[in-house]
C-alpha cells in the first residue's frame, strides 16, 4: 500500500535526521515524505534539506505564519496540513509523524499489511518507548492496545476522509480515535512496533497545556461524571493534584464561554456512551 509521511518539525536540528535516516532505511519506503519546518530558529530546515537533496521524494516546506508558544492541538495540525496540501503522489495511508521519532526498519511494513490485510482498520501505530534516567528505553506508561499515540499515527485514506481529516484543536489525537469508531473503524497499536520518543512526551507543553485538557474534554462532548473520572485517572497516574484540578477548571470555562463542540451532537452522544462503557469496564462493573 503506497503511503506519504508529514512531518511537522519545530527546533528539531538534534533529531530531524536520525529521523528522515529510520525512514529511508524502511523495507516499505513512502512515495512521498514533507518535512514542514515551523518557523525553527536552528538548523532544522537546513539539515532536512540536504536529505531532499539525496532523495527526491522528500521535500521540505515552511510555515507562513509568526511562531508561536509550543502548546498541543491546533498548532501541529495547522503545520501537518500544510505538508499534506502538498502530498501530490497517489496514497492509500497517511502518515503524521513527529521528528523526534526513531522508528524500526519494518514499521511501514508491517503496518500496510495490516491495513491491507483488514479493511475496517482505520488508524495505527506501534508503541512508545521512552528512556528512564538510567537511559534505558522502557514502554510509555500503559495504555489501551486501540489507541496510537499522536506522535505517530497513520491513518487509511477511507478513515481520514470519514473523520473529515484532524481537528485543529486540543484533543485532535484523542478526538480521531473516537469518530473512527463512530464510523464503523478500528484502532490498534501494534505491540512488536517499538517507536522510540526521544523527547518525553508532552515535556515541550506549556503549563497551560493542562487546562486546555479540560477544554478539549468539553469539545468532545464529555459529560461531568466522565471528565472527572477521566482526570482523576491522569492524575493518580502522574502523582500530582493539580493536574485533576486545572482539568476540571479548563472544562468548567469552555462551558462558561459556551465553545462550539467539535463533534456533532450525534457523535457527541457517541462518544459519551463509548466512554462510559470504558469507565464501567475498568471499576469492572462491566464485561
Amino acid at each position: 500500500m503506497e503511503y506519504s509521511i508529514v512531518i511537522p518539525a519545530h527546533n528539531e536540528a538534534e533529531m530531524i535526521s536520525d529521523c528522515l535516516a529510520c525512514i529511508v532505511q524502511q523495507t516499505h519506503l513512502p512515495t512521498q515524505v514533507i518535512v514542514v519546518d515551523d518557523q525553527s530558529t536552528d538548523q532544522t530546515a537546513v539539515i532536512a534539506g540536504t536529505w531532499a537533496k539525496k532523495y527526491p521524494w522528500i521535500q521540505v516546506t515552511q510555515t507562513a505564519h509568526s511562531a508561536q508558544e509550543h502548546l498541543p492541538g491546533g498548532k501541529v495540525v495547522r503545520c501537518f496540513y500544510q505538508g499534506f496540501q502538498l502530498v501530490d503522489k497517489p496514497w492509500e495511508l497517511i502518515v503524521k509523524l513527529d521528528a523526534d521519532t526513531l522508528i524500526p526498519p519494518d514499521y511501514f511494513s508491517v503496518l500496510a499489511a495490516a491495513f491491507k490485510q483488514n479493511p475496517q482498520l482505520g488508524i495505527a501505530g506501534g508503541i512508545a518507548y521512552e528512556q528512564d534516567n538510567s537511559g534505558l528505553w522502557q514502554r510509555f506508561h500503559p495504555m489501551h492496545a486501540d489507541h496510537v499515540r499522536g506522535s505517530f499515527k497513520t491513518y487509511s485514506k477511507a478513515c481520514f476522509a470519514a473523520i473529515g481529516g484532524l481537528k485543529t484543536s486540543m484533543g485532535w489525537d484523542t478526538v480521531d480515535e473516537l469518530l473512527a469508531k463512530f464510523y464503523g473503524f478500528e484502532t490498534q497499536s501494534f505491540e512488536s512496533l517499538q517507536v522510540k520518543h526521544r523527547r518525553p512526551i508532552g515535556a515541550a507543553y506549556h503549563k497551560k497545556a493542562k487546562g486546555l485538557q479540560g477544554q478539549a474534554m468539553y469539545l468532545m462532548g464529555y459529560s461531568w461524571p466522565i471528565v472527572l473520572f477521566a482526570s482523576a485517572k491522569l492524575a493518580a497516574k502522574q502523582g500530582n493534584f493539580f493536574t485533576f484540578w486545572e482539568h476540571l477548571n479548563g472544562f468548567y470555562r469552555a462551558g462558561r464561554k459556551k465553545l462550539t463542540p467539535i463533534v456533532t451532537p450525534e457523535q457527541a452522544h457517541f462518544i459519551r456512551r463509548y466512554r462510559i462503557r470504558g469507565i464501567l469496564r475498568a471499576l469492572k462493573l462491566l464485561k
